[in-house]
């Protein structure tokens, strides 16, 4: 499973915030905490998730990913470090530079193109609920979208992760915090519909974070992990999306 050895003390004479730092980032060599690195804002895992230098991270292999998901231990994935870090500055540069609605307004406008403000509409209820929603789809204008996940997991390369953002409610059972029975049998549908004709169904794996997990709260959607889909099949169904975690590294 991805993990971090915290036996290895190698960096334990330099500051935390400078061990993950990216090479040109004037964090690198600053005696100054960045505010985004704040042992006041940090919860204990993504603190010492920072502190560890990324090559001792484990990537999670496929069939751990599977079983993690299948045992409902979504709280054990994590990023890479290095990638935590970057996470963690991105974050809060969008807070810094979205004032009014933060993340949720970033999401909305930048990366769904769903508009901002005003409430969000959904022509539907659930999925494919008629021919011209799943029009919709296909024209980047339906209830539903799929894009890469910007800051991804610490798990094989080789594995694709994406986002499927929708407009309509992904029901919860109010008293287990978990999708009701319906809901998730209309997403197993989705993704069987969406996925499986171009990917091996062993090769498909799907969740939907806990409420007290999710780092985006505001704006329903569901994670599709796939294991070494054809390029081309992710480019046409993410509409030729990058994920913001490369750009930012670019």
């Amino acid at each position: 499973m991805g993990s971090i050895n915290l036996d290895d003390d190698t960096s334990s004479d330099r500051p935390y915030w400078q061990i993950n730092a990216p090479p040109t980032h004037p964090a690198r060599t600053s005696p100054i905490c960045p505010p985004f690195l704040l042992k006041s804002m940090l919860p204990p895992k993504d603190l010492v998730i920072v502190s560890t230098p990324d090559h001792l991270y484990e990537r999670d292999t496929w069939p751990q990913v599977r079983r993690r998901v299948q045992e409902n231990k979504l709280a054990e994935f994590q990023r890479r470090p290095a990638d935590m870090w970057r996470y963690l500055e991105f974050s809060w540069k969008i807070k810094e530079a979205y004032k009014e609605g933060g993340v949720k307004e970033f999401i909305l406008k930048e990366r769904l193109k769903w508009g901002w403000p005003g409430e969000v509409v959904a022509k539907g209820t659930r999925f494919g609920d008629c021919e011209e929603e799943e029009e919709g789809d296909r024209n980047g204008d339906g209830d539903v979208k799929i894009l890469w996940n910007d800051w991804p997991y610490g798990i094989d390369e080789r594995i694709v992760h994406l986002v499927v953002w929708t407009k309509f409610e992904l029901v919860d059972d109010p008293a287990t915090g978990d999708l009701t029975d319906q809901a998730r049998a209309e997403i197993d549908d989705y993704v069987r519909r969406t996925f499986g004709g171009r990917v091996p169904e062993e090769h498909i794996i799907w969740f939907k974070n806990w409420a007290h997990i999710k780092s985006v709260k505001a704006v329903e959607h569901f994670h599709v992990m796939l294991f070494d889909p054809d390029p081309e099949f992710v480019k046409e169904i993410t509409k030729g999306d990058v994920p913001l975690g490369i750009i930012q590294t670019n």
